[in-house]
């Protein structure tokens, strides 16, 4: 695979000439995804009985999904359109299961220790994008195809992630505007790495 360097090289020459379409993309999917946060609890909530963590279940996987899709159409040169980042709630049930599943798999890890629930979200890392390339995938079978494409990448991609992190820190100073900016590069370049490793992946 290549280097992340080089993915994020990568990434920067996809977006050239699409920041138009992927800021208000990004502005899209942060305002939903942000919506349960305004009823009293933090983005991402876990599952329970309030209205807050109600919204987060019925919205975050399938706006995850959606955004995935408009990512990787734009990390692959393809055409692309606003409207993709609601097209995950045309498989809602499938981006609902996929979301419970890795909420449930992450939380039972990081029930044993935090370094164990990071492992876990990392190797579930690439699960949106499997439903995406493969729609005949469940949410299950999408999580247990991740994980086993994980092995021997996980590092690479903490590695990866870890990259951005100045640039998350600046986003402090815009008062959350950069991320703007930065959301759609991060996950650009995380599309590049899945890209290189669905491509090196056997099933044997």
């Amino acid at each position: 695979m290549n280097t992340n360097k080089v993915l994020m090289e990568q990434a920067r020459a996809s977006l050239r000439g699409k920041w138009g379409k992927a800021v208000p993309a990004a502005l899209i999917y942060l305002l939903v995804a942000s919506l349960p946060s305004l009823t009293g609890l933090p983005l991402y909530a876990s599952p329970g009985s309030s209205l807050s963590s109600l919204v987060t279940l019925l919205l975050a996987g399938p706006m995850a999904l959606g955004f995935y899709s408009f990512i990787l159409a734009l990390s692959r040169e393809q055409p692309v359109i606003i409207d993709l980042v609601f097209s995950g709630f045309k498989r809602f049930g499938t981006a609902l299961a996929a979301y419970l599943l890795m909420f449930i798999f992450v939380l039972l890890w990081t029930l044993l220790l935090i370094v164990p629930g990071i492992i876990a979200a990392i190797a579930y890392s690439q699960t949106y994008y499997l439903l995406i390339d493969e729609p005949e995938l469940d949410a299950y079978d999408a999580l247990c195809k991740s994980k086993k494409m994980m092995r021997g990448y996980k590092w690479k991609y903490c590695c990866l992630q870890l990259r951005f992190l100045g640039w998350v820190l600046l986003c402090v100073l815009t008062l959350g505007i950069g991320l703007l900016w930065v959301v759609p590069y991060v996950q650009t370049a995380t599309a590049k790495f899945y890209e290189e490793l669905r491509a090196s992946y056997s099933e044997v």
